[in-house]
């Protein structure tokens, strides 16, 4: 483990300012924890005996983001950085934020309220010297994480430091000690009264990092999958057939493991794919399940979870389209209709995330690289389609409502979609249909034939 701890030139600055004005300061949190570790730093977070208003007054620009908690943001030379007064808290009420809080001129009592010793250490820029009363970088040496004081306690205080233990377990591959595990299960009463969108917030982190399986058996162990995700919960020890090494709910959490960080909405998308499975499943009379349909259900399952946790409507509407058309099975006699209608199905710009969402869930088969030539073999024809076909969605016929209405007649009501519709497969059959006077043909007949009345 690396002792070195630095920051940018203007963070040194701020710090020299505030010591010749003759206050503490130290830089805490993740930038400390990190550089420990070896990882790059990203949140510059200062702590002082400086109170908010005397904060303001050392310098220019400062928002005052936390003002009531005793924290305000210092823009300085273009750097956002956090400033927070030494506190101490009082009592948590709702299991969310302190009742009050009054400011101490300790450090030492300040990094007690923190949530865990790994957390709590702080170093002085000017004296170039870690400050650690909690223990943290003993922690740190033995990759653990241990909530500050009495576990039971801490999470008493805020629910959410529950789910933050297993998204740190995850972004630092550390271990959960067994007091710090038990003040989780303890506790589970704090979790139904957290902001839905401080917890969306911690799964996006869970997202980010690199083995997001981690946190998810950690909630599953201490109970908090549950009450978080039960219809995750519901997956456990629902086995499945064929290659599948692991029940449903593993496979879901490996899956999650196997799409890059990068692309969190995907990830998401990985984690629910099969989260219908339970409800669909029925026993053959050979003894083996199936699951026809689940991908419907999921849809229908993952919309919910995500109007619960208050999703943005950007990325409900990407990850429930993803999981309703995960279940595609490519085969070499696919016909170029079959290809055509794949891509009309998910949408072309949807169709690398897709491929990113079968490979994940390739890898949550078994863990390991397996062979997707299939998939290659089908990206290869979807680009020999696409150097040819144009005309995948209504919006690419060569004809549309207004002409369908002007030129045939067509009332502009429920059947000038189903008209549409029609015409749409048409080309897909067949590109070489769509052109405007054909397509106004067989749209016509099509309309006195089956819709008119």
């Amino acid at each position: 483990m690396s002792f070195t701890v630095t920051a940018p030139r203007e963070i040194y600055e701020m710090a020299e300012r505030f010591h010749k004005a003759g206050y503490e300061c130290f830089l805490v949190g993740g930038a400390v924890r990190d550089q420990l570790l070896g990882l790059e730093a990203k949140d510059w977070d200062l702590t002082t005996n400086a109170l908010p208003k005397e904060v303001m007054k050392l310098f220019g620009h400062v928002i005052p983001t936390g003002i009531k908690h005793g924290t305000v943001t210092v823009i300085y030379k273009e750097y956002p950085v956090e400033v927070t007064t030494y506190r101490v808290d009082g009592k948590y009420t709702d299991g969310r934020r302190p009742d009050r809080i009054s400011f101490s001129p300790s450090i030492e009592e300040d990094l007690k309220r923190r949530d865990f010793t790994i957390n709590s250490i702080a170093y002085d820029l000017t004296k170039k010297t870690l400050f650690d009363p909690n223990g943290g970088l003993e922690d740190l040496k033995n990759r653990q994480i241990r909530a500050i004081g009495k576990a039971e306690e801490r999470f008493d205080e805020d629910g959410l430091r529950s789910i933050r233990a297993c998204r740190f377990a995850a972004q630092l591959n550390f271990q959960v000690t067994e007091d710090t595990f038990q003040g989780i299960m303890k506790t589970h009463y704090r979790i139904p009264g957290l902001s839905k969108e401080r917890i969306y917030e911690e799964l996006l982190k869970i997202m980010g990092t690199e083995t997001p399986s981690l946190s998810f058996k950690l909630f599953r162990d201490t109970g908090l999958l549950k009450i978080l995700f039960p219809e995750l919960d519901a997956c456990i020890g629902i086995t499945q057939k064929g290659s599948h090494s692991y029940d449903v709910f593993e496979h879901s959490i490996y899956s999650c493991d196997g799409v890059p960080s990068t692309y969190r909405d995907i990830r998401i998308a990985a984690l629910f794919h099969d989260i219908g499975k339970p409800r669909s499943m029925k026993i053959e009379k050979n003894g083996e399940p199936t699951f026809h349909n689940h991908e419907k259900i999921s849809e229908k399952m993952v919309i919910k979870i995500m109007e619960r946790y208050r999703f943005p409507l950007k990325s409900s509407k990407k990850i429930s389209h993803l999981i309703a058309n995960h279940m595609f099975h490519y085969e070499p006699d696919w016909t170029d209709s079959a290809v055509r209608r794949l891509i009309a199905r998910a949408g072309l710009e949807n169709l690398e995330d897709l491929f990113l969402l079968r490979q994940g869930d390739i890898w949550g088969t078994a863990r390991k690289e397996r062979s997707n030539e299939r998939l290659i073999q089908l990206k290869e024809r979807i680009a020999k389609v696409l150097t040819r076909d144009n005309a995948f969605s209504i919006k690419d016929l060569k004809i549309n409502g207004n002409l369908l209405h002007s030129k045939g007649k067509i009332p502009r009501n429920r059947a000038m979609g189903q008209v549409l519709e029609f015409l749409l497969e048409t080309v897909l059959d067949d590109p070489t249909q769509n052109n405007e006077e054909k397509l106004l043909e067989i749209g016509v007949n099509y309309y006195k034939t089956y819709l008119e009345r």
